[in-house]
């Protein structure tokens, strides 16, 4: 995955809150007050009064061009976030910029003019419209922003064609099978070529196999577009295959944000790792992860087995686990950058948490 931490942020969340129930604003603020700011007390005061903190005190950021993945069990906030940040519910408190916009604090016209121009949505169910060909359905979001029947189809064709339904164009939704409405789906909410795009668990109603060669889609997608996006899934493998930077939630709160890798190898607690218990380490776990770049390299290291820092530890050991001797790790540009033990290898992949 790529490094974005040097790329502007294209949405900033500051101490978001999402709470439901009876005047949720003065009852936020009353309880923050009593709790010192505290935000697990907050909510606590929150519950107590018979309200639900499905979002509690959110701080996190996403870059330009980066796959942000939300996650976690059901009821822990997921969905609740990203309608947040997309606005399709109000937050209770806290702030959300998009390429540092404030959108708490736009008017309704302004609004609705991101949702057209700049914003992108996929949701788990499909929406389509019955009656429309595949070529109007993609082409819809066009028409509501005003332009003419020529240049909406010629648009609805080409995002048709990037997410491989060409030829189906005159077909209707009823004459689609479910993978097929999911790419009808992908292909509507890219025609406006929005800057953000918003996923809400686009694939889980989809069958395994179909499910996986959507992932792979959506990844030749998005390396052909680099997109700004927030995916929602409760798959950890969904998220290692496709994510940037994974965000795990748990009752309202985010409890952990790492790259696959840290999540994988490096959990916070308990709760983390159990999401993770079951994944192949080593298809996940880069050999980055385990090289010493700090220690001098060692003197008469054996014949280089071609190890690169982006490399999994599965490939790796196939690479040098007959080796048995620290050997050199380079990075892209052929530099060497540290060494690895092939043992440290092996026992990466063994690796749980402490907790």
């Amino acid at each position: 995955m790529s490094n974005f931490s040097d790329a502007p942020a294209a949405i900033t969340c500051k101490g978001v809150w999402q709470v439901f129930g009876q005047n949720p604003e003065q009852n936020l603020k009353e309880a923050l007050e009593k709790s010192g700011g505290d935000s697990r007390e907050a909510a606590k005061e929150l519950r107590s009064r018979g309200l639900i903190p499905a979002v509690q005190n959110a701080n996190f950021e996403v870059h330009e061009g980066e796959l942000f993945v939300i996650m976690g069990l059901s009821g822990s906030g997921k969905s609740t976030m990203i309608r947040a940040i997309s606005c399709l519910i109000d937050a209770t408190g806290g702030e959300i910029s998009l390429e540092g916009e404030d959108i708490l604090k736009v008017s309704k016209k302004r609004m609705i003019e991101l949702r057209r121009h700049k914003l992108g949505m996929v949701f788990q169910h499909f929406g389509l419209f019955p009656h429309m060909t595949v070529a109007e359905n993609v082409a819809f979001p066009l028409k509501m922003q005003g332009q003419d029947k020529a240049s909406r189809i010629a648009r609805a064709l080409e995002v048709i064609k990037l997410v491989g339904l060409e030829g189906r164009e005159g077909a209707f939704p009823r004459e689609l099978s479910g993978g097929q409405k999911q790419r009808v789906g992908i292909a509507r909410s890219l025609a406006v070529n929005p800057d953000i795009w918003f996923l809400d668990e686009p694939f889980s109603a989809l069958d395994p196999l179909i499910r996986r060669q959507l992932q792979d889609e959506f990844l030749n997608i998005q390396a052909t577009l680099r997109k700004s996006i927030v995916f929602i899934t409760h798959d950890i493998t969904e998220a290692l295959k496709l994510a940037d930077r994974i965000a795990i939630m748990k009752d309202g709160e985010i409890v952990q944000i790492g790259t696959p890798t840290e999540i994988v190898l490096h959990p916070v607690n308990d709760y983390v790792a159990e999401f993770s218990k079951d994944v192949a380490k080593g298809r996940h776990a880069k050999v980055a992860s385990v090289t010493d770049t700090e220690s001098p390299l060692p003197e008469n290291m054996p014949d280089d087995p071609g190890l690169k820092t982006g490399m999994t530890i599965d490939t790796a050991l196939a690479k040098c686990m007959s080796l048995y001797e620290p050997v050199p790790v380079k990075d892209d540009d052929g530099k060497v950058v540290g060494f690895v033990h092939p043992h440290e290898l092996a026992a990466a992949l063994q690796a749980e948490t402490d907790q």
